[in-house]
């Protein structure tokens, strides 16, 4: 079917809806993300496959064996918490795997009993569709420009950035051997290594990359990973080296919830005294204008 009769098919369904339904059905065209099928591109394709690689390195919940911290930090949320990583499980896979009983979103309040509650899900990844707004909307245009990703983990973030940006570099910093070991398989299979370099080391270890970055991502990246006097630590270090001239910093969750339980340990944080600050979603970008 081309274009013209398509456009005639989808008028002619429509002159048949019910008028008071109208308004809903035109909110659900503008809004649903059930037409992301058919809006695929060949990067989205590629993204996806990588996702399918990685799901083979790491058990359902995407976490290792010695993420001893952050295992912890999951059991101590208020409510029941699971970690499932968002790059390598969209909706439609987790659907089929709680379909399959591998999977559940929900847990039971009494055992025994059919009263149950949503479980908390926490992702310390960005889906497919958060990569496409960070780098379609949330950043502009990264031409010959210099991303930084702390806490790089999977390389959701390299990998978009390869695909839906045009940054001339992108640097991943994990501090997980294992996760860098991932990363670069993925590097070297489907040849990123041109623009994609990854770091096994520290944050604070990289001065001089921080200086010269033009974008630095940070998606969760110390609550679950370090005690409070080491994120505290982090985050001066972060605040003393991003200082580029106009370089943005994109913080998930926001840099004021980030830092909110660390006032006590921090010093005076230029990070504070940035401006152009944009909240887009949950997403918050600041950037540099001295």
């Amino acid at each position: 079917m081309d274009f013209s009769s398509a456009r005639l098919a989808i008028l002619k369904v429509l002159e048949g809806v019910r008028a008071e339904e109208v308004p809903r059905l035109l909110h659900w065209m503008r809004t649903t993300n059930d037409f992301d099928e058919f809006r695929s591109t060949n990067d989205d394709v590629l993204l996806r496959s990588i996702a399918e690689d990685l799901r083979h390195f790491l058990p359902t919940d995407g976490m290792l064996a010695s993420e001893h911290f952050a295992i912890q930090k999951l059991y101590q949320q208020t409510k029941p918490t699971v970690h499932i990583d968002a790059f390598l499980y969209d909706d439609e896979i987790i659907d089929s795997l709680c379909e399959e009983g591998k999977m559940s979103r929900n847990y039971c309040l009494t055992c025994g009993s059919h009263q149950t509650a949503p479980l908390e899900f926490i992702s310390h990844s960005f889906s497919l569709m958060e990569l496409k707004f960070l780098y379609y909307h949330v950043l502009p245009d990264l031409t010959g420009k210099v991303v930084v990703d702390v806490g790089s983990r999977l390389g959701a973030v390299l990998f978009g950035g390869y695909f839906y940006s045009s940054a001339s570099q992108i640097y991943g910093v994990e501090m997980n051997a294992d996760f860098c070991h991932m990363q670069e398989v993925i590097v070297t299979k489907y040849q990123l290594d041109e623009r994609i370099k990854v770091l096994n080391a520290d944050i604070r270890t990289q001065a001089s990359l921080l200086q010269n970055a033009d974008a630095v991502v940070m998606n969760n990246v110390f609550e679950y990973f370090l005690d409070k006097e080491e994120q505290a630590r982090s985050w001066e270090f972060i605040s003393q080296n991003v200082k580029k001239k106009g370089s943005l910093l994109v913080t998930v969750p926001s840099l004021e919830e980030s830092l909110s339980n660390l006032q006590k340990k921090l010093r005076d944080l230029p990070l504070f005294g940035f401006t152009s600050t944009i909240t887009k979603r949950r997403w918050k970008v600041r950037g540099t204008i001295d």
